[in-house]
């Protein structure tokens, strides 16, 4: 029994792990935009797709993982209109007759179909196409609707119950960035060694954490300007035994206070204890460390930044969203929040 409850997990997992990332990122932003816009979202499907257009609906009206205010989405598989237009005419108008009532031009039509097919569907999305929708389709590999779409959400597999599992995950992830992306904090990410302080191999001791000329400041700016500041750090001398996690907190007291002197703040430091062999997933430029900052804090990471002094800062940046600024001894941090404030 275990034997197929596993094969069932791994199925749904496999199929779940073939989901095109830059497809949920494209319909997200699209999401972001229209509701910016004062636009709103519509969600339909019949069956199981039926109650999952009901769901993501709630998620954009009620809420996701933020505390916000609504998002202006709705779902057109309410019992009543959906059976007395049935009832009076035919069920392959019961979406086309709503999307006619409610949709309009810049509105976005997300369109639910396990197999792709459904007649009642593909009249609302020509419906919706005369309204000036943009319309958007979750639907498994088969089937006509993902052709007829602006931007098509297809699951590679032709079994209704892992379509429906994984468009469920993908619509998880729509309504999370779509979230942030519209009310997320915006963030300025920053390295330590060598980006805001002279690198100290294994620096041990807080007196000999010595911060660059004018960095409290230029944090201040970015305080001032609305921006969390997030301090992301590789400190692997920890695992090789150079100094303590006690040691570490002392020099980032120094460093704050130092910071404070200068009147800016850092909403929080994220530090990496692991050594490299250890293949870790917070390392830098592993994304770890964003991950679980984006998550605590709410952060859009479209509208943040992270600024370091190697490559592996660049693609940590890069990896969760933000934009990456690399600093050099003639393109220093103040230089970089100038930058930042400028655009």
């Amino acid at each position: 029994m275990r034997s197929l409850i596993s094969h069932e997990l791994d199925t749904s997992a496999g199929v779940i792990s073939k989901i095109d990332t830059k497809t949920i990122e494209k319909i997200s932003d699209v999401l972001v935009a229209a509701i910016k816009k004062g636009k709103k979202i519509i969600f339909m499907g019949n069956g199981g797709s039926s109650a999952d257009a009901q769901h993501l609906a709630a998620e954009f009206t009620g809420r996701y993982l933020m505390e916000r205010e609504p998002m202006d989405a709705m779902s057109l598989s309410n019992i009543a209109p959906v059976t007395a237009i049935g009832n009076d005419y035919t069920f392959d108008t019961v979406f086309e007759k709503q999307v006619r009532a409610h949709a309009k031009k810049g509105d976005v039509v997300i369109a639910i179909s396990t197999s792709g097919n459904s007649k009642n569907i593909i009249a609302a999305m020509e419906a919706a196409k005369g309204k000036g929708a943009t319309i958007i389709t979750f639907t498994g590999s088969g089937g006509v609707m993902k052709d007829m779409a602006d931007h098509a959400l297809v699951i590679q597999s032709k079994e209704t119950p892992r379509i429906q599992e994984a468009y469920m995950v993908a619509g998880h992830t729509i309504c999370g960035l779509t979230e942030r992306g519209v009310f997320g904090k915006k963030a300025v990410f920053i390295d330590r060694d060598d980006t805001i302080a002279k690198d100290v191999p294994y620096c041990s001791r807080p007196e000999d954490m010595k911060l660059f000329k004018g960095v409290p400041e230029a944090i201040a700016k970015l305080n001032k300007a609305g921006y969390l500041v997030i301090m992301i750090t590789n400190q692997s001398g920890v695992s090789r035994g150079k100094f303590t996690e006690d040691d570490l907190a002392r020099i980032h007291e120094k460093m704050l206070a130092d910071i404070a002197k200068g009147g800016g703040t850092i909403d929080e430091i994220f530090h990496c204890p692991h050594h490299p062999d250890e293949k870790c997933g917070c390392r830098k430029p592993e994304a770890g460390m964003g991950i679980a900052a984006v998550a605590k804090h709410k952060i859009n990471t479209k509208a943040s930044y992270m600024i370091g002094n190697s490559d592996a800062d660049v693609d940590f940046g890069k990896a969760i969203g933000c934009t990456p600024i690399k600093v050099t001894e003639k393109f220093t941090f103040v230089n970089a929040v100038d930058k930042i404030l400028k655009e």
